[in-house]
């Protein structure tokens, strides 16, 4: 597995350690932490920094702290990780028990605090890219959560009480789209990236 930040590159080697290269502050150097990075299971990346799940499911953080490099705030909480996720600023981190942890930008989705009661039994989360960035996270009983850059999908309330029965969220840069359980759409974020989806 190879994953990219703007200017640096991770890889999973065959003996689930980890190679890096690019850009040293964009994550391209991991001398800091190379020696923890042993038995790696999925590596996640934002525009600057790299988290990596290691198979005891802790995550290891590297590069730009404004990007998600730095998860010392929130260490003692990831633990049991089963999935990464990351916009271009903040990871997130579903745990076994479907709670999530965030950290990073938290304009741009590291803050999960207004939330965070309402995420639980998370079983997918998505993101919205570009320079704008937002997740929608799908729960146990179909219901979305969304965090981070109200304008680019962080805020869903127009659309909050249709979103019932969702079966998965695709995303534009600043825009996400929810297939429901009965094949209808429902969209929400920016109008210039496919949120207005009334024409169809």
């Amino acid at each position: 597995q190879i994953q990219a930040t703007r200017k640096a590159f991770a890889a999973i080697l065959a003996d689930v350690s980890v190679a890096t290269w690019g850009d040293r502050h964009a994550g391209g150097d991991s001398s800091n932490v190379q020696d923890k990075l042993k038995g790696v299971q999925q590596i996640q990346a934002t525009d600057a920094a790299f988290a990596a799940i290691l198979d005891d499911g802790s995550v290891i953080t590297w590069g730009d702290w404004h990007y998600g490099g730095d998860s010392s705030a929130v260490q003692d909480q990831l633990k049991s990780v089963r999935q990464l996720q990351a916009t271009c600023n903040a990871f997130v981190a579903i745990l076994a028990d479907g709670s999530v942890v965030s950290w990073g930008s938290r304009r741009f989705g590291g803050n999960t605090a207004e939330v965070q009661d309402q995420l639980r039994s998370v079983q997918q989360v998505q993101v919205t890219h570009a320079n704008h960035c937002a997740f929608a996270a799908i729960l146990a009983d179909g219901s979305v959560v969304t965090w981070g850059n109200k304008p680019a999908g962080g805020d869903a309330y127009a659309v909050q009480d249709r979103l019932r029965s969702v079966q998965q969220i695709q995303a534009t840069q600043s825009s996400f789209a929810a297939i429901l359980a009965d094949g209808s759409v429902v969209t929400w974020g920016d109008k210039k990236a496919g949120s207005d989806s009334s024409d169809v």
